[in-house]
């Protein structure tokens, strides 16, 4: 699955493959469905979404993990990005509240099941 969405007035490609927690594994050290469920995320990401959240909602939560989420799934569609902390300084803004809706349905598609 791939995205584009703009940051900072940059267009930015996203992509996820089955290689993403591997490759989120290769450069954190940290197994990547571990971070997202020890998170409780996908309900606290659900609220991101619809803007229906509360500064409660957003305690626990390690944005870290997201950060380093996004990160990867740019990685994955392009390959000549730096390593996370030039990538993310290369942004005079990165407003990850708005970055996380966009990058929701990617993330949820890695851990859900096509099992009925």
């Amino acid at each position: 699955m791939e995205k584009t969405v703009t940051i900072d007035g940059k267009e930015i490609k996203f992509k996820s493959t089955g290689a993403t927690p591997i490759r989120f594994k290769s450069q954190f050290g940290k197994d990547y469905f571990t971070e997202i469920m020890k998170l409780g995320v996908l309900d606290k990401l659900n609220k991101i979404q619809d803007d229906d959240f509360s500064a409660e909602d957003l305690e626990g939560l390690d944005f870290e993990v997201f950060y380093n989420i996004a990160w990867t799934l740019a990685k994955t569609a392009n390959k000549e990005i730096p390593e996370p902390l030039e990538w993310l300084d290369s942004f005079d803004e990165f407003p990850i509240l708005d970055v996380i809706p966009e990058l929701m349905e990617m993330i949820q598609k890695t851990i859900q099941s096509k099992k009925k």
